[in-house]
């Protein structure tokens, strides 16, 4: 006999656990699409010269390639190498966006405001808290030839929605911009732009390694950086604003400067301006001049939203701004901004520090319990009555002790059990135990369905469910 088992770096969850995670999934869809943003899938697997074009050996590494019986000896031979395997499964869902802009870009309106809640999969290592396989919830604005900054303002108003609405407890949004740290970086004798996206990188890990570890590594071999520069580097990387009028004074306080930084200054003031206009409350966001995102595509504003009393999750919600999304798919220019939510580390994440609350009980909210074999007709007749008004409800279709019908409505989380013996039929009544209360009373078999409709508003008005 075999033991099952999940497969390692999977979330597998129990019903509970499961509605709970369906409604964070609903609240960001929800929000999504509050601010304009249409729905778009993408196949699990895609072509690997697509999937892989401009990945790296790591990310190459981590990706898992699809090989049926059916399709042996068939491989690509594309920029992905000769004789892989013809398909891969997606590893995120920016790659995929891509091929999928400049495959439809002459049936899409720009700027194209899409999102995107799917699985992708990774050969990650075995861990506690990484997984192989992980919801992905984007958003992107892609505009043709050019994209307005002000759309850079319109992701930190999402952001702001959507864990308002998840209630997971204060946030802070953090901003920065490339632009402004390469212009620094120039000013510094760090011109070359490979050395300068190295240095961004290291940069991007001072709040998870520490301030000794970046100074010991951007002095040490390989980049051999003069002292000097690297202290004012990490002075600068160290600020951080603690209100709308401090982010705007210490954007004036870094002068005219080169180019790079005027452009860079510019962009994260005008975002700074709009995000305050869209409603965003000052706590709620701040510059951090450490915030680079480690992926290279990103040229302008990047975003990382921290839950202020538990730093140690670490993002919970990164993106950014890129200038040519589908260069290696297309001839057309394609800039855009975009946020991701990893869902399925932030939901284990939020569970393991015990932020989710109460369990989230049931999406069944009432259960017709069977009296006897010759009650199922009316108990029948009970729960259509119900789900016509919109209440989901379970039948039991075998009678057996009452109080065993009792005891599973509890366990499966269910609110209502509604039961009619011959008595109630008489009286034209149906008995109603309401669970969470822990109260039975009777009410008239036409009033049922609105008697329980009125207890679950009420209830959700003040739970939230």
């Amino acid at each position: 006999m075999i033991k099952p088992r999940t497969p390692p770096g999977v979330m597998e969850l129990l019903p509970p656990d499961q509605i709970a995670f369906q409604r964070m999934l609903d609240t960001i869809r929800r929000n999504f699409e509050r601010f304009g943003f249409l729905p778009v899938e993408t196949p699990v697997m895609e072509l690997s010269e697509v999937l892989l074009t401009k990945s790296g050996g790591e990310t190459e590494r981590q990706v898992y390639f699809v090989q049926s019986t059916g399709a042996l000896g068939k491989a690509s031979e594309g920029a992905a190498g000769e004789g892989m395997p013809e398909l891969a499964m997606r590893f995120d869902l920016t790659v995929p966006l891509a091929r999928y802009v400049a495959e439809h870009e002459h049936e899409l309106a720009f700027p194209f405001r899409r999102y995107q809640m799917q699985r992708v999969y990774r050969g990650e290592r075995a861990q506690r808290g990484r997984f192989r396989e992980f919801y992905q919830c984007d958003i992107d604005v892609i505009g043709k030839d050019a994209l307005s900054v002000r759309f850079d303002a319109e992701l930190p108003a999402v952001i702001h929605a959507v864990f308002s609405e998840l209630a997971i407890g204060a946030f802070t949004i953090q901003l920065n911009n490339r632009k402004l740290m390469r212009g620094f970086f120039e000013a510094q004798g760090i011109a070359d732009g490979e050395l300068q996206a190295l240095v961004l990188r290291e940069v991007d890990k001072l709040d998870k390694r520490g301030e000794d570890h970046v100074r010991e590594t951007l002095t040490g071999e390989g980049f051999d950086l003069p002292a000097e520069a690297v202290a004012r580097i990490l002075d600068f990387v160290k600020v951080r604003s603690d209100s709308h009028a401090d982010a705007l004074a210490r954007l004036d306080a870094l002068g005219e400067g080169n180019e790079a930084l005027r452009e860079g200054v510019s962009e994260l003031r005008e975002v700074l301006e709009l995000v305050r206009a869209l409603g965003v409350p000052e706590s709620a966001y701040a510059l951090n001049f450490s915030i680079a995102r480690g992926l290279d595509y990103y040229t302008g504003t990047v975003y990382e939203t921290t839950l202020n009393d538990y730093p140690q999750i670490g993002s919970i919600c990164s993106g950014g701004r890129y200038e040519n999304l589908a260069s290696h798919y297309t001839k057309s220019k394609l800039p855009g901004v975009g946020i991701s939510i990893g869902l399925t580390r932030l939901f284990w994440q939020l569970r393991e520090a015990g932020l989710l609350g109460n369990s989230a009980g049931s999406t069944v909210q009432a259960m017709v319990a069977l009296m006897d074999g010759q009650s199922l007709t009316d108990a029948l007749e009970i729960a259509r009555r119900l789900r016509a008004a919109g209440i989901n409800t379970e039948v039991q279709m075998e009678a057996r002790k009452i109080g065993k019908q009792f005891q599973y409505a509890s366990r499966a989380g269910i609110r209502f059990v509604a039961l009619a013996g011959d008595d109630e039929k008489a009286r034209g009544m149906v008995a109603v135990k309401d669970l969470l209360r822990e109260e039975q009373f009777e009410v008239p078999l036409e009033d049922l369905a609105s008697t329980l409709r009125v207890e679950l508003e009420q209830t959700r008005a003040l739970t939230g469910r």
